[in-house]
C-alpha cells in the first residue's frame, strides 16, 4: 500500500509550533498543489488546532517525503522536522482511520474530528490533489469511523474541547448560574461552546463575532445576546467568563488590553479559555493575578482526567479499526489481482478453444454432436481446474502488498505484462465517489 502520512499533533508538538502550522485555506491549496505536481500524484491535507498532517500517494514516494518534509519545514521553521511522526502503508492507513474514529483526538470520542476530516478531503477533491487512491482510502476511512461510532459507546461517552471547556468553568466557578458569559467566535466551535453554556444556565449569556449576522444568529439560537465585535474590550468589564475561538492569526486578547480592564471591574475574577490556534489569547495574559486563562493544552491536562471512563470503549474501537484495515487491505489485494485473472483467464480459454477447434477438425466429420460437446466441455473445464487453485489464492490474499506479488508474478509468468496498465484502470473510482461523496 503506498500511503504516507507525515504531520505533527499535540502529542509531538509543542503550540506554539501547531500554531505556525495553522494554515488559511489559500495556503492549504497552495500547498496541496505543490506536493500534488508530481505525475500520479495525490495530496491531502488534515489541519485542525492540534493536528496538521498530510496524506500522500506517488510513485516516487522517498521524493514524495522529502517534498512534504521540506513544504511543512519552510511553514513551521528548520524545528518542524524533530516534531513530525510518519506512518507508511498499513500502518498509515490505521492512523488515519484511528484519527477520523477520534481515537487520536486529544479529547477522546470527539465528533468534530470526522467532520474537519471530510472537510480536508473535500478540499483536496476540489483541489485536484484528491483523486482515485485517496478517494478510496478516505471513503474506508469514513465508514470505518461510522462503524466506530455506530458499535461502541464510544461517541455516547464523549465529550468536546467546547465540552470540557465549559465543564472547567463550571468547576472553577461551582456553577455559572449568576455569571455572565462572553463567547468571541461564531464559528464551528464557538456554536458547540455557546450550547454547552446554554445547557449550563449562565446569567447572561454574550456572543461576538466579527460578522454581526452570525453572532445575532448564534446568539438567537442560544438565547444570547448578540454584541459587536468592536465592543470586545468593553465586554470583558462585563464578563466573569471567556470562551473564544476565532480565526485570528494574532491575538485578540493581550496583557495590556485585558489588564487595561482590571480597575473597572474591580479586579473581579475573569476565567478566559481559548480553544483556538493560533491562540487568541496572548500566553503571558495569565500573568496577570486576577485572570485564570487556559490553552487547548491546558484543557486536554484536563481533559486527561476523565479519560479513563471511555478507556473501554476506545479498546473496542481499536479493534474495530485493525478489522476494517484489514478489510481494505484485503479488498486492495483482491482489487489488484481481479485484471490478471480475468486476462488469465481469457488466455486460456483462448487456447483451449484453438485445441479443442484443432483436435475436433483432425477428427473429421465422424463425430455425433454429443462427442464435440464433450470435447468442447472437457477443454472449458481443464481451463476451470487449472485456474481454480491461482485464483483463490488471488481472492483469499489478505496482506499487504499479497496481492501485488502475486498479480505481478502470474503477469509475468503467463506473459500479461500488460496487466500493470489494466490494473492501474483498476483503481479508478465511481464519479460519485471521486467528486466528494460519504459513505
Amino acid at each position: 500500500m503506498e500511503l504516507l502520512c507525515l504531520g505533527l499533533s499535540h502529542r509531538t508538538a509543542p503550540l506554539n509550533l501547531r500554531e505556525r502550522l495553522a494554515l488559511p485555506e489559500p495556503q492549504q491549496v497552495e500547498l496541496l498543489q505543490k506536493l500534488s505536481q508530481a505525475p500520479a500524484s495525490e495530496a491531502l491535507l488534515v489541519s485542525t488546532c492540534n493536528r496538521v498532517e498530510v496524506y500522500v500517494t506517488a510513485p516516487d514516494m522517498s521524493q514524495a517525503d522529502l517534498r512534504v518534509r521540506e513544504a511543512l519545514s519552510q511553514l513551521g521553521g528548520p524545528e518542524t522536522v524533530n516534531h513530525l511522526y510518519m506512518h507508511h502503508g498499513a500502518e498509515a492507513l490505521e492512523h488515519l482511520f484511528r484519527v477520523a474514529s477520534s481515537l487520536d483526538s486529544m479529547v477522546l470520542g470527539e465528533a468534530q474530528i470526522l467532520g474537519q476530516v471530510k472537510e480536508a478531503y473535500e478540499l483536496g477533491v476540489n483541489t485536484g490533489s484528491v483523486r482515485n487512491v485517496l478517494t478510496r482510502v478516505f471513503a474506508a476511512a469514513f465508514g470505518c469511523a461510522k462503524r466506530v461510532r455506530t458499535e461502541t459507546a464510544i461517541g455516547r461517552a464523549s465529550t468536546s474541547m467546547a465540552s470540557a471547556a465549559v465543564a472547567l468553568a463550571s468547576k472553577v466557578f461551582d456553577n455559572l448560574k449568576d455569571k455572565t458569559v462572553l463567547v468571541v467566535g461564531a464559528g464551528e466551535m464557538g456554536e458547540l461552546a455557546a450550547r454547552h453554556l446554554k445547557q449550563a444556565g449562565p446569567h447572561r449569556l454574550l456572543v461576538t463575532n466579527r460578522t454581526l449576522a452570525r453572532a445575532q444568529a448564534l446568539a438567537a439560537e442560544v438565547g444570547g445576546q448578540a454584541c459587536p465585535f468592536e465592543e470586545l474590550t468593553a465586554l470583558l468589564k462585563e464578563a466573569d467568563v471567556v470562551v473564544c475561538s476565532t480565526a485570528s492569526p494574532t491575538p485578540l486578547f493581550t496583557r495590556e488590553n485585558v489588564g487595561a480592564v482590571g480597575r473597572a471591574r474591580r479586579f473581579r475574577p475573569l476565567f478566559m479559555v481559548d480553544l483556538a490556534v493560533p491562540r487568541d489569547i496572548a500566553p503571558d495574559v495569565a500573568e496577570l493575578s486576577w485572570v485564570n486563562a487556559y490553552d487547548v493544552d491546558d484543557i486536554q491536562k484536563f481533559v486527561a482526567e476523565n479519560e479513563a471512563a471511555r478507556a473501554e470503549e476506545a479498546q473496542k474501537a481499536g479493534v474495530l479499526v485493525i478489522e476494517e484495515v484489514s478489510r481494505f487491505m484485503r479488498e486492495r489485494a483482491v482489487r489488484e489481482g481481479v485484471p490478471v485473472l480475468a486476462r488469465l483467464r481469457q488466455r486460456a480459454e483462448q487456447i483451449a478453444r484453438a485445441e479443442v477447434e484443432k483436435t475436433l477438425n483432425a477428427m473429421g466429420e465422424g463425430l455425433s454432436d454429443k462427442q464435440r460437446k464433450s470435447i468442447e466441455a472437457m477443454g472449458r473445464a481443464i481451463v476451470n481446474k487449472l485456474l481454480h487453485e491461482p485464483t483463490s489464492r488471488l481472492r483469499a490474499v489478505g496482506p499487504e502488498h499479497e496481492g501485488n506479488r502475486l498479480a505481478g508474478a502470474a503477469a509475468e509468468l503467463f506473459g500479461l505484462e500488460d496487466e500493470a496498465a489494466s490494473r492501474a484502470g483498476a483503481e479508478a473510482v465511481p464519479a460519485s465517489l471521486a467528486s466528494g461523496g460519504k459513505r
